[in-house]
C-alpha cells in the first residue's frame, strides 16, 4: 500500500468528515447505483448510444 494512503487515513482518523459530507456521499452513491440499476434492468436508450463514424 502506498504511504500516502496511510497519511490520508491518519488525517481522516484525526479529523473525520462532517455528517453533512457523509450524507452527501451516500446520496451521490445511491444515485449512481440507481442509474446503474436502470441501465442493467431497463436498458440504455438508443439515442444515448455513441455511433462510430467511419471515414
Amino acid at each position: 500500500m502506498n504511504p500516502r494512503w496511510f497519511l490520508r487515513m491518519s488525517r481522516w482518523a484525526r479529523n473525520p468528515p462532517s455528517e453533512k459530507r457523509v450524507k452527501r456521499f451516500f446520496v451521490v452513491l445511491g444515485l449512481c447505483l440507481l442509474l446503474l440499476g436502470i441501465e442493467r434492468f431497463i436498458g440504455w436508450p438508443e439515442w444515448a448510444t455513441v455511433q462510430r463514424i467511419r471515414p
